[in-house]
């Protein structure tokens, strides 16, 4: 299956998940253009990012969301744009889909999201308009008939699952952890270059066009009292429980100021409320990644926390 592979304009490039998008963009062999503005260029780290990009073929095109002409110039040379940048700048894709509808050359667009589907979510009340602002974007760009994969791989690995998802702490405990609610609800976490390698895989398919791809990789889709289980067998010990209930996680989101409280808050959206797990995907509006890309190979939860003890003996 020799097809024309499709030429993609990554937004966010420099970013964390946004750099892993570009280089798996290059390493599928697509023509890869990387949007970049000028203060990149007076960052150390982002520098070496381009640098690196460049060196395997990346383009690299001075402009901005902010800057709706460099902008046009931009997307009207390719087929595909994919943004990643953070949440709270989400609205900013207001200007970018303008431009898309203007170019009127894109096959497919990958909106910013890349975590829990925001139209699926049970706690918009208390989540300070995170999910909000996605859907909006999501409406948009339905609204204008744009063609679109969005993303949903729930959590990446490397937000909460470090710590066994123990807020405030940087690694997991080796005595004592919280568990919130019954510890039976499950969420799900995908490493970052997984879910670069699900999305650039998924933007040439027809079977992921107007859908949201789903990522619940067997092996990541876990309860807290199972991602106990499992580190208390890399430690071989037991850990002491506290179970921390539904009322006593809300009292404490709630006496906590934001944006310090949205770790608590993505926790309860996720082990308490069941947000990544609770609905069946809907073939007509949904594809689950793993199912569709049998050969995309992803880190486990055991995997990760492996490396997570490999760190901790070298540490000690």
């Amino acid at each position: 299956m020799d097809e024309k592979k499709s030429k993609v304009l990554i937004i966010g490039a420099t970013g964390n998940l946004g750099y892993h998008l570009a280089e798996f963009s290059l390493k599928f062999s697509h023509p890869t253009f990387v949007l970049v503005r000028d203060s990149a260029f007076n960052d150390p780290v982002k520098v070496q990012k381009l640098q690196s990009l460049s060196n395997c073929g990346a383009t690299l095109i001075k402009g901005s969301l902010e800057d709706e002409k460099s902008l046009l110039e931009a997307v009207k040379q390719v087929e595909v744009v994919i943004c990643s940048i953070p949440s709270k700048h989400v609205l900013e894709q207001m200007a970018l889909v303008r431009v898309i509808k203007e170019a009127g050359c894109i096959k497919r667009f990958i909106p910013s999201e890349f975590g829990a589907d925001p139209d699926r979510i049970q706690i918009s009340d208390m989540d300070h308009n995170f999910y909000l602002r996605k859907a909006e974007i999501r409406r948009l760009v339905e609204a204008e008939g744009i063609p679109y994969t969005y993303i949903s791989c729930n959590f990446l690995m490397s937000y909460l699952l470090p710590s066994l998802v123990q807020p405030g702490l940087k690694t997991p405990p080796r005595d004592k952890i919280r568990v919130f609610g019954d510890g039976n609800v499950k969420a799900v976490f995908v490493k970052e270059q997984d879910v670069a390698a699900f999305t650039i895989r998924s933007m040439d398919d027809p079977r992921t066009l107007n859908k949201v791809l789903y990522l619940r990789p067997p092996g990541n889709v876990c309860s807290m009292n199972e991602l106990v289980e499992i580190w208390e067998s890399k430690i071989r010990k037991k850990l002491e429980k506290i179970y921390v209930s539904e009322d006593e996680l809300l009292i404490k989101i709630k006496e906590t100021p934001y944006p310090d409280n949205m770790q608590m808050i993505f926790i309860y959206s996720a082990f308490v409320k069941g947000d990544h797990t609770y609905f069946d995907i809907d073939s007509h509006s949904g594809a689950e990644g793993t199912q569709l890309f049998p050969n995309v190979k992803y880190a486990t939860i055991s995997e990760f926390l492996e490396t997570l003890l490999e760190q901790a003996s070298i540490s000690e």
